[in-house]
């Protein structure tokens, strides 16, 4: 697997935003989309091409599209979903899956509770999206339900990304793409990064 970590000023002065415990729930929603649009311009700088015929006022002309089977966002459910939006501004026709995890708060092992992708997803270009990359676990077992259910062309983007989830995912999906908007140090004994910027879930979604 190979790793890319964003280093675009913009990404790391809204990421500096977010961090801050003061930012409202409104803006911290906005930042989460805005960061993701910025990654997902990097993350899909490989897309396939080909070319359609266009007239344009001029003349006609054969000009690029993206081809193949439209790309498809996999948000980890709940906290996924704030970046969905950000990678739709760029991609519109973007088909959606989710995936439903919950860490058990004891072991911080994940736990499927739902599963839905579009098909045939083994035909698609898939973005696994999740703010958090800690233990890597979740994001693991997400990549493992797509893998079961046909997916191959897998990338993954998150925010905010520990060295223990890097090497969790990297060690079990060494195929799959990872983009990290900001590699921080270490996990706590709550398995919350650090210094991270607390739970991306109840932060997007105004809970507790």
């Amino acid at each position: 697997m190979s790793v890319s970590y964003m280093t675009h000023p913009l990404i790391k002065h809204k990421i500096t935003l977010m961090r801050k415990e003061t930012t409202s729930t409104k803006e911290f929603r906005s930042l989460v989309e805005e960061v993701a649009m910025l990654m997902a311009y990097e993350a899909l700088s490989d897309l396939q091409m080909t070319e359609i015929s266009v007239k344009t006022p001029i003349e006609e002309s054969k000009q690029p599209v993206i081809a193949g089977k439209k790309l498809t966002i996999v948000p980890i459910l709940r906290a996924g979903l704030g970046m969905v939006s950000g990678i739709q501004a760029l991609v519109p026709s973007a088909r959606i899956g989710h995936i439903g995890l919950y860490r058990d708060p004891e072991t911080h092992e994940p736990h499927e509770y739902y599963c839905k992708l579009p098909e045939p997803i083994d035909e698609r270009q898939i973005v696994v999206v999740d703010p958090m990359l800690a233990t890597g676990g979740s994001a693991v077992a997400a990549v493992n339900f797509i893998k079961q259910h046909g997916g191959t062309r897998i990338k993954f983007m998150s925010i905010i990304a520990a060295p223990e989830g890097v090497k969790a995912l990297t060690q079990a999906h060494p195929d799959v793409q990872l983009y990290v908007g900001c590699l921080d140090r270490c996990l706590n004994e709550n398995a919350y990064i650090c210094p991270g910027l607390g739970d991306a879930g109840d932060r997007i979604f105004g809970t507790k």
